[in-house]
């Protein structure tokens, strides 16, 4: 699941971005409205999570404007507000749910997929990725290849969704860096190597074609010749 948080207080939003990779998903992180604004207009979000109050746009602002040109991304709305009024006019405004502060990570989880799950197209049900005959599951986080059953650990998990969303594509280091690890330092750092490794042996052995390639000089590729 890729989540957009719109968030301005630099604590809370740590704390739901801490939350989501440790529960396998991944997120970016917009601290005022209009960047955020911005990031929900130009990426693919599974589900957003907008404050209320922020600087440059305010959160109602933001899903109104998304709505008005037919952006559907699943939003939640978080506030310190919540007089019933308050709620009502989160909703009103575009919002599909509404946490007031302070609120329990797993509590924001349960919502966040249960937005994700109404959202999908009821004729496809599509929370799968695949990449020839490897799946994951959006929603409960479970890795397939062939039919087999691929245990991964988090962040190995936050990679190949990574991967995945990019199939066929060249990913480079500091690609990686920034959208699984939300690092922006020296991409010559030999994390990306190890998870890689530790990815590819459990995706591709045993198995007749390799999936994950190394493009000598550039980056990563899932899938393609």
């Amino acid at each position: 699941m890729r989540v957009l948080v719109i968030e301005d207080d630099q604590e809370v939003a740590k704390y739901i971005c801490k939350g989501l990779r440790e529960a396998g998903h991944t997120s970016d992180h917009a601290a005022d409205g209009k960047d955020g604004l911005f990031m929900a207009a130009s990426e693919p979000y599974d589900v957003m999570i907008v404050d209320r109050m922020l600087p440059g746009l305010d959160g109602l602002s933001i899903i109104r404007t998304l709505r008005a040109s037919d952006n559907r991304t699943p939003a939640l709305i978080l506030s310190a507000l919540g007089e019933v009024d308050d709620r009502v006019a989160g909703l009103q405004a575009g919002g599909d749910d509404y946490l007031v502060k302070p609120f329990a990570f797993s509590e924001l989880s349960a919502r966040l997929e249960a937005l994700v799950r109404r959202s999908a197209p009821e004729e496809s049900q599509s929370t799968t990725l695949t990449v020839e005959d490897l799946e994951l599951d959006l929603l409960t986080r479970v890795v397939r290849r062939g039919g087999q059953v691929i245990e991964v650990k988090p962040t190995e998990l936050r990679l190949l969704e990574y991967l995945m969303r990019h199939q066929g594509q060249v990913v480079t280091r500091t690609m990686l860096l920034e959208g699984v690890w939300d690092y922006h330092f020296d991409p010559q750092t030999n994390v990306i190597d190890v998870h890689i490794s530790r990815l590819r042996s459990k995706i591709d052995k045993g198995f007749d074609r390799p999936l994950l390639h190394t493009v000598r000089g550039a980056g990563y590729r899932l899938g393609g010749d």
